[in-house]
């Protein structure tokens, strides 16, 4: 190894670490902006935002990081691929190369559109005013449209943009996943005879007091192991995690005082994404070695929480005895009744209540339209009647208006076109995972019946969290499980749910 090539490394590591640190007060106000500021601030926030990245524009953008990347490819310091230099070289050099080719006029206005377009919605959504919403709507779309291009890609904008949420996903391999799941989980719908199936949803629809809720939810994250000396639970529009730095990592819920579960699971989701920062090497941070390695594998921590924890039954063998001196509303309730209640399989609106078989087919109706709109088949002034057809053709139901159907979600207001897929990714890559820790740890429902979380977090932490980026998401979740990514566990879970379902009714 060169002094040449330990210099220039030496150089991007404290150049991108301080870079990161300006980026990280970018999250800040991004954290504030939903939670705590005055309704006369988001004009000058959309500045702020602006203006900042700008400068970390100019900075990841400057020439002589392409330079130093120069000096030090090729070299002996990076040749062994899983070294931290290695990997941080091989990450820097993808960021430097996807980040010029955006100019920096069109990096300002994305970060003005979107911080503008994520007041509009808040505002709008709960007046049901899409009148109000579409033109940032359409604002945002043509800007991702012109960052798709200027990226580059082989036809389909959609890879370029997808690209940065799940290194190396593209449109043409995720359409067979999704036909894949679509096919099952329509076979699977099909086996519940809705005409006798009654889930005792009402048991969850009674009244659970805020503060209850809250006080709860504390409880319950910090059982799996939220460091609340080492982050925040707070509420917003749209339930939502963020990495501050070590040491501070944010999550939020909202609270229904008529549903049960909207707060519940919605901090558990948080909770999972959250433990996944809690568990980045604080060592590495500011470098990729540090980062999480995609959305989809983000995304499997927080469903895997959510769903494959959370809603067993040696969870709530621990947890339901809490449950009851908690809420007056679950005092006459039994654990049965209760687990068929928040493992019922119904067709719903709303994405982030969905159940487990039908959550995807919302993931699908989202995916489909993303292509459509940066595609330039689909006009922004049809989205709200091409949202609800494509809900009635593969849920079966039609949203009554904009603030249940093409508004639901802030995704689109932040400019997060070619997110939702990694919802999906998450929910494969979850029961995988579930499934191999499973087969390492023994019997996991046990564990959980006891309180027991620590062996499951632990674990996750050595085989997921440590590593940051060392691997690709592909070639991470095979090295854990012994197998490339595959729908096959997924879907296994899935048959057992409505399986249950089944039988409830005879």
């Amino acid at each position: 190894m060169s002094d040449q090539a330990r210099i220039a490394y030496d150089w991007l590591n404290e150049y991108l670490r301080e870079t990161s640190t300006l980026a990280s007060m970018g999250n800040v106000l991004g954290w504030d902006q939903r939670t705590y500021i005055p309704d006369k601030g988001h004009g000058h926030r959309a500045e702020q935002m602006a203006m900042l990245t700008k400068v970390l524009h100019r900075r990841v953008t400057d020439p002589e990081v392409g330079h130093h990347l120069e000096q030090v490819e090729g070299t002996s310091l990076v040749v062994e691929a899983g070294t931290p230099q290695a990997v941080n070289v091989r990450e820097w050099r993808r960021a430097y190369n996807r980040l010029t080719r955006i100019p920096e006029r069109l990096a300002v206005e994305l970060a003005r559109a979107t911080s503008e377009g994520e007041t509009a919605w808040e505002q709008a959504r709960p007046e049901n005013d899409w009148p109000r919403f579409q033109p940032h709507l359409q604002r945002i779309l043509s800007l991702k449209q012109e960052e798709a291009d200027a990226l580059g890609h082989s036809g389909e904008r959609y890879d370029a943009l997808l690209d940065e949420y799940e290194p190396g996903a593209t449109a043409a391999q995720l359409e067979p996943l999704f036909r894949t799941l679509q096919k099952a989980l329509s076979d699977l719908l099909r086996k519940i005879d809705f005409s006798r199936y009654r889930p005792p949803l009402a048991v969850l629809r009674r009244h659970f007091p805020r503060d209850a809720q809250a006080a709860f939810g504390r409880e319950v994250a910090a059982a799996i192991g939220f460091d609340f000396e080492a982050g925040r639970l707070d509420v917003s529009a749209h339930p939502f995690t963020i990495g501050i730095g070590p040491g501070d990592t944010r999550i939020t819920t909202r609270y229904a005082e008529d549903f049960f579960s909207s707060a519940l699971f919605g901090t558990i989701h948080e909770a999972g994404h959250a433990l996944y920062d809690q568990g980045l090497p604080i060592a590495h941070w500011g470098t990729p070695r540090g980062e999480a390695v995609s959305l989809g594998v983000h995304e499997s921590q927080s469903r895997l929480w959510e769903n494959l924890v959370a809603r067993s039954e040696g969870f709530w063998r621990w947890l339901f005895p809490k449950a009851r001196k908690h809420f007056e509303a679950l005092r006459d309730v039994d654990l049965g009744t209760f687990l068929r209640a928040i493992r019922a399989v119904e067709p719903s609106l709303i994405r982030v209540e969905a159940d487990q078989v039908t959550y995807n087919l919302h993931i699908l109706v989202r995916f489909e339209l993303e292509l459509a709109l940066l595609r330039g088949q689909l006009p922004v002034a049809d989205l709200p009647e091409a949202f609800d057809s494509k809900m009635e053709a593969i849920l079966g139901l039609r949203p009554p208006d904009f603030k249940s159907g093409v508004m639901q979600d802030v995704h689109w207001a932040a400019g997060l076109i070619g997110y939702f897929p990694t919802y999906t990714l998450g929910n494969v890559y979850s029961a995988q995972l579930f499934a191999a820790a499973g087969e390492q740890l023994g019997d996991l429902q046990e564990a959980f019946a006891r309180g027991e979380f620590a062996p499951l977090l632990g674990w996750l932490r050595e085989k997921i969290h440590e590593p940051g980026s060392t691997f690709r998401p592909h070639d991470l979740i095979a090295r854990v499980t012994g197998s490339p990514p595959s729908s096959e566990h997924l879907i296994r879970h899935l048959e057992s749910l409505v399986d249950r379902c089944v039988s409830s009714h005879g």
